[in-house]
Parts: C-alpha cells; structure tokens; sequence
C-alpha cells in the first residue's frame, strides 16, 4: 500500500510511474488533505482480502555514518594497540560471544541475537556505500545518495503490493526519520525507476514530543473546518471518483473509498501512531528520546499491519546530553569528526539501551517467530587508528575512517536461531577470514523470511525485466532450525 504527496495518483498509471494525470486540482480541494495516494484506496481494499496468515515483517535499523565494529561487536583485545583501541571486551550469556564493555545490557540477552562480522563490500564513500546497501547493486556512481537503481525498500513495496499484503489501512513500507533527514534520497532510498509512488512513507519528527503528529495525514485547520465529517469527505471522494472516471484513467472504484475511509478513521489506524497507549515502564525501557520512541513505534506499526518499517538513528544526543565538542552527528567517527573513544562512552551506552529493548521487547510479546530486527549501518570503520586534530576541539584525538572491507551487524527474531557469530575477520579486523559475504546475502534473507521470491522481476522503462535482487543466497546460519 502506498501513502504518498497530495498530487500523486499511483493507481492511474504503470506500477513504476512518478506522476499521474487525472483528476483536477478542484477535486483534491474537494478531497482534502488525501489523495487516492494518499489513501491507497485499491491497497486498503486489498488489505480487507488479503489471506497472509503469519504476515512476516521487518524492523531495519539504519545506523549512517558506518558504526566502529571494532569498537561494538568485533573487538580485538589481543592486536596491536592502534588497532584494538582502549576498551575491553566483556562477556555474554552467549559463550562464543563477546561484546564492547560499553554495551552491558547486549550482555544480557546474546542468546537472542545473532551478531554478523563478514559482510563487506568495495564502496568507501557514504553515498556509494548506501546505494551499494540499499539498492543491493553495484552503483553506477560511487558518491551521492541519488539511486540509479530502486532501494531494495521499493522492490519489497511492489512485491507485497502484489500479494496484497497491506493490513489494517497502514502503509507496508514506512520510514521513520529525522525532520530535515528526511528526504527519500537522503540515504539512497529513492525509486529511481520504479517511480515515487514505491518508497518508504515517511514518518519524520520526534514521536517523543507532545506536539507529534503525522504530516502526510493530518489535515491542516481550515481543511478541517470544510471537512467536517464523513459525509462531506467521502462526498469529495465520489467528486474525485466522477473526474477519474470522465478521464478514463481508472475503472470505478467498486465502493472501496467507503471501506477505505472507515480503515482511515478506525481506531486501529490511528491507534497504531498512539504512544501514550504504552507503558510508562515500556516507554521508559526503550529511553525517552526520539531513537527510543521511534523503535516503539516501529514495533506498534508492524504489530497493526506495516511490514517493512526502518528506523533511522543518527544523532545519539537527541537523548538529551548535550553534544560535546568532541561528539558527532552520525556514526562517521572520523579524528576530524568526534573523539572515537570519548564520543563512544556517550554514544553507545544509548544505543545499547535500544537496541536490546527491541530485542526483549519482540520476544516478550511473541513476535520473535514474525518481525526480523536488522541493526546495519553502510560500511565498518579503519582497523588501524588514526589521530588528526579536531575540527572543533582543535587538538589531536583518535578517530577510524571509513572502511567497507568488514563490518558487523546485529539480526534477531525473524524465526532464525539465535546466539551465533557468523563469520570472522582477521586479526586485526581488516577482512573477513570466512563466511565472507555481502550486503547482498542479507537482503536474501529478508527477502525469505518475507515470503518474497528474489527472482521476481519488474519491467523497468526500457522493458527489461529486472530482479529484486541481482544475485545473493539467504544465510544458512539464520534460516529456522
């Protein structure tokens, strides 16, 4: 299902168009803040018939800048000083796992998770290493975010859209992201070919702000005065419904926009974006901050339907701490950029809080077997150390460039065992000694647990049939005992 700008009509054109020609500016007035974009309409419809029994769904962590694996999940305590940087590895109560001393709570519950130390590929810039990611294809320009192939989130909308996958009136495929972060090709989620209508719907702000709200679904006031209930909306949707049919550009829509409206305005829909319906106890597990509400708030949408939802965290100190000026943004712990060591002991002990109250959280509420979690970010950083002088501290400080040759990941739920450490690098963390694999390996398997078929092709502008994915195998480590 597809929410997208009030001036998009994705049904009246191919699958793969950006635009669409149709209805009159007159009739969106009539209609309001919702466009049949912006409704889905034939999508809700399918949701009302779709027969998925298990719907298999996604939360994707996106973590730019390329997370410090030596400093997290692939620590290396017996190399060379500048490699192994300053922390020590702890425990788990997995035996084959060790984790960074800064991320005490992974420690607890490593039997659920498993951690992926082998993938890696030949991209080192940011733009190039989130099209190499996100697009699973080799990208034509190695810089830039703008995608000359559809994000793999786009093959994974049309697939389901397909299957008729879309539950309770919600979009299937969602983003949750930064205002001011999120615009689609800021991290190479873009369409390309496969058209505006199949990217993620964004969800952008702080769900930890009183004022939070849905933008693309929230009608502004003098929209709502002239709409003042049902009947006058659902009368814009018969005015839209005459234009489109006198135009030729769609059949009828068979009374859908009734059945259509009643998901929009059911509880079910809205509820799903009501985080004060959690507990003060969940809430506060997860952190009172935007990467903490924000990872709630993926669980409660694919709980009520979404099936691919990704979740950006970037900045650690919307959390409330003050950004020193050693701190950085995103992940890209560059000398120039932060204090690797000092910047960690604030970043990751937030992080670590996260990312295992969604693990916890899938698994105390049964949904391991149905929702996989991914934690990824485009690249690892520099085995070796490197210290330049601070941009904004003005003095010399260790930091890791970037580095695609090796990279770890965290994946949970999914109905994969658990508590496993696929793959290795050398000593030294430079590049996979076994079980080397590439991003592309990972998108198999979602793409598996999903139920989508990775041969599957769609018609790009030239006509050429074109695969979900261009070549990779499911992990067998993660495939259900």
């Amino acid at each position: 299902m597809t929410y997208r700008t009030l001036y998009e009509l994705s049904s009246a054109m191919s699958p793969f168009s950006s635009r669409c020609p149709g209805p009159t500016r007159r009739s969106f007035l009539e209609l309001g803040a919702y466009s049949l974009c912006g409704l889905g309409l034939g999508d809700l419809a399918k949701a009302a018939k779709s027969t998925e029994k298990e719907d298999p769904a996604v939360i994707f962590v996106w973590l730019p800048g390329g997370p410090p694996h030596m400093e997290m999940y692939d620590m290396k305590p017996d190399a060379p000083a500048e490699y192994r940087g300053i922390f020590s590895p702890i425990r788990t109560n997995n035996k084959d796992l060790q984790v960074s001393e800064l991320m005490p709570m992974h420690a607890n519950c490593a039997d659920r998770y498993n951690i992926i130390r082998s993938v890696h590929h030949t991209f080192s810039d940011h733009g190039g290493g989130h099209k190499r990611f996100m697009t699973a294809r080799l990208p034509k320009e190695p810089t830039g975010t703008l995608n000359d192939s559809p994000a793999m989130t786009s093959f994974i909308e049309a697939a389901l859209r397909e299957k008729g996958a879309a539950k309770g009136g919600l979009p299937t495929n969602i983003g949750l992201i930064k205002k001011g972060r999120h615009k689609i090709d800021t991290f190479a989620l873009g369409a390309a070919w496969m058209g505006n209508h199949n990217t993620p719907f964004i969800v952008n702000g702080d769900p930890n702000e009183k004022d939070f709200k849905i933008e693309n679904l929230s009608m502004n006031e003098a929209m709502a005065d002239r709409l003042q209930d049902r009947v006058s909306l659902l009368r814009g949707v018969d005015n839209l419904r005459r234009d489109i049919d006198a135009n030729k550009t769609i059949g009828s829509m068979d009374g859908f926009n009734r059945q259509a409206m009643d998901m929009l305005f059911s509880d079910s829909f809205r509820n799903a974006f009501d985080l004060s319906l959690e507990s003060d106890s969940v809430r506060d597990r997860f952190g009172r901050h935007a990467w903490g509400q924000r990872a709630i708030l993926a669980r409660r949408l694919v709980e009520s339907g979404a099936r691919f939802v990704t979740i950006v965290m970037e900045n650690p100190y919307v959390s409330g701490i003050k950004m020193p000026k050693y701190g950085t943004y995103n992940w890209d712990s560059h000398a120039v950029n932060c204090h690797l060591f000092d910047e960690a002991k604030l970043r990751l002990p937030i992080y670590d809080k996260v990312i295992t109250a969604m693990i916890e959280d899938l698994y105390d509420r049964g949904l391991d077997q149905r929702v996989m979690l991914v934690v990824t970010g485009e690249f690892g950083r520099t085995p070796k150390i490197e210290v330049n002088p601070g941009t904004h501290t003005k003095v010399k400080q260790p930091g890791r460039g970037h580095w695609p040759g090796a990279m770890s990941m965290l994946v949970s739920g999914g109905g994969m065992r658990t508590g496993q450490v696929i793959g290795a690098t050398n000593d030294k963390g430079e590049h996979p000694i076994s079980r080397a694999m590439t991003p592309n390996d990972v998108w198999a398997s979602i793409l598996l647990h999903m139920g989508i078929d990775q041969d599957q092709t769609f018609l790009d502008h030239g006509g050429r049939p074109q695969p979900i994915l261009p070549f990779g195998s499911p992990i067998k480590e993660l495939l259900p005992s």
